[in-house]
């Protein structure tokens, strides 16, 4: 399975939360809200039976329910912290994103590498597309990977200069994927709450396709794709695309 293929399957995994409500602006509502997720808001206007409640599924199966009042607080409850949609939340593992530019991609791995340091233990991975933009964040990289107990690994495709890479691993890709995404992974060093990824295509120059992950198992097929893959070390003055 390719990273291409992992964004795929993930696209392929939506949720649904099927809204039963005689106002057709709550489920209207919640679609706006929605999306950056990977979940699929489908209104159902009830003329028999209760109303003014939802249903989250996935793959064809029942995750929760909710009422529509707990997913739309009143902007009073909002002012107090309760955010739109918070009951189900914590039920989506996934963000699916369309259309993000370098600056949006920059702040989310900024997010993962933060949390990689905190923790300060573990593997991270991460790719750059091409060397010469791995030789712009070598500082950020050669510091992260300095923590005893936090091993780096980057990824890039032979283009530009090589880094000094004192204190993390450089992959050299052969394979066209390496130019075409945008990824970095963070295994939670030992714990499954602390595992996040982050993986994009870039479709058109600068706009990437992809998804955060905070889904264990999707964190480890990320990660065990890219060992198993792109393992060796290779010298960036040896490298071949």
């Amino acid at each position: 399975m390719s990273l291409i293929e992992i964004i795929a399957g993930v696209e392929a995994r939506e949720a649904t939360l099927t809204v039963f409500d005689t106002d057709p602006a709550v489920a209207e509502t919640l679609t706006d809200h929605f999306a950056d997720r990977n979940l699929a808001v489908v209104g159902e206007r009830t003329t028999h039976g209760p109303s003014g409640y939802a249903v989250l599924e996935r793959d064809g199966e029942f995750v929760t329910a909710v009422s529509t009042d707990e997913l739309l607080p009143s902007p009073s409850e909002r002012a107090d912290g309760d955010r739109v949609g918070e009951p189900i939340l914590d039920r989506l593992d996934e963000t699916l994103f369309t259309s993000y530019a370098r600056a949006d991609m920059v702040a989310a791995s900024r997010e993962i590498e933060d949390r990689a340091w905190r923790v300060g233990d573990g593997e991270l991975h991460a790719g750059f597309q091409t060397l010469d933009v791995l030789t712009g964040e070598d500082d950020i990289y050669d510091a992260l990977g300095g923590e005893a107990d936090l091993d780096v690994h980057a990824y890039a495709a032979a283009e530009g200069d090589p880094p000094a890479a004192d204190h993390y691993t450089v992959h050299i890709g052969e394979t066209a994927e390496i130019r075409e995404t945008w990824f970095v992974a963070y295994d939670g060093g030992g714990l499954d709450t602390a595992k996040c990824v982050l993986l994009a295509e870039e479709r058109e120059p600068g706009g990437f396709y992809g998804f955060w992950s905070y889904d264990p198992e999707t964190v480890d097929d990320v990660i065990d794709y890219l060992t198993e893959r792109y393992g060796a070390s290779t010298p960036p003055d040896d490298a071949r695309v």
